[in-house]
């Protein structure tokens, strides 16, 4: 038995998801012409709100055309300096829009409102960029699954209207932030322009993203996922799987930082570790301790069929997901009091 932990995205889809794929009604994507499709993106708009969405292949095309949406080239974007569309995005911000990023030191990835007051340009200074959008990730990868406070983000997307900013929200895992803090997608919606939704991650979708926002940024976006090689023909077959997930594991998701806290109570006792970052969802951060190899860590759990992610300098991450069994925990958690 394999426990892989390295991802939320090495999900396979259930028999479920794959008896709905199997039965989707396809078209062209391309000419609009896949219901199924198009099902998916009116059902999604309508849960956050917003009046229309769009179907991509990952999430990082959908930040980067919301990101295109909102600047022009030799503008500023505002973002945690943790934030995935500046660390894991390939440069896609200066590369496909011709921006740079104003980083923000934040607190496992979220930062406050008087810092994005403190960090925008004057726009009559002629030597700035000047900023034009504000990104927040909901929930934060790089700080462990934490979730923002919806108080500070309001608080935010006040700031925004006041500057004449736009605000966008990348919600690879916002369903974990959701269900973890009881809240709903519409007041999500009610304060962003555009937010990127991920489907294979927590979800467990094998494939697909989407972008919401108005009419009018998905008719722009429509036509940037063009540019950048994004626009695909009978898709409907993973937008079922999508449908399928909106349906069906969303509420789950709790499941998962269930097995992710109990997880990290057993790592907060275990002499070799030197500190656990708070778990809130379903990613958990940890250290060990010094004098302690980072890689051999990940090799000897390797060696019991078990797999995590080193990230560098004694930092580990352990991600839970729908094929993460109550059984895998068990024999997890045998195994880690027992490795040194």
């Amino acid at each position: 038995m394999i426990i892989n932990l390295l991802s939320d995205t090495v999900t396979k889809p259930t028999k479920g998801m794959l008896d709905a794929m199997l039965s989707a009604e396809v078209g062209d994507d391309v000419f609009k012409a896949d219901p199924t499709v198009n099902r998916l993106q009116e059902k999604i708009a309508a849960l956050f709100g917003k009046e229309d969405a769009l179907f991509f292949p990952s999430g990082t095309m959908a930040n980067q055309t919301a990101i295109k949406l909102h600047t022009q080239p030799g503008d500023q974007l505002i973002c945690d300096k943790w934030a995935h569309v500046y660390n894991y995005e390939g440069g896609g911000a200066a590369f496909n829009s011709g921006i740079s990023c104003k980083l923000l030191d934040g607190d496992r990835g979220m930062f406050t409102a008087g810092q994005v007051v403190e960090n925008i340009s004057n726009r009559e200074d002629i030597h700035a960029a000047i900023t034009r959008l504000v990104a927040v990730e909901n929930t934060t990868n790089k700080g462990g699954g934490a979730c923002w406070d919806i108080e500070e983000i309001k608080k935010i997307s006040k700031v925004c209207r006041e500057n004449d900013l736009a605000i966008h929200l990348d919600g690879a895992r916002l369903f974990n932030a959701l269900v973890a803090k009881n809240e709903t997608p519409k007041q999500y919606g009610e304060l962003f322009d555009t937010i990127s939704i991920c489907l294979s991650k927590g979800l467990g979708c094998p494939v697909g993203s989407l972008l919401l926002g108005t009419k009018e940024h998905i008719k722009k976006a429509l036509r940037y996922r063009k540019v950048l090689g994004g626009g695909m023909r009978q898709i409907g077959y993973l937008a079922a799987a999508g449908i399928y997930a909106l349906d069906n594991h969303v509420e789950r998701l709790s499941e998962d930082h269930a097995k992710a806290k109990r997880i990290a109570k057993v790592l907060e006792t275990s002499p070799y570790i030197k500190m656990v970052e708070p778990v809130e969802t379903n990613i958990i951060i940890f250290y060990v301790a010094d004098g302690i190899n980072e890689q051999d860590f990940v090799q000897k759990l390797k060696e019991k069929n078990i797999l995590i992610t080193g990230m560098g300098q004694g930092k580990l991450r352990i991600v839970t997901h729908l094929d993460v069994t109550d059984e895998m925990v068990d024999k997890l958690i045998e195994v880690l009091k027992k490795l040194y």
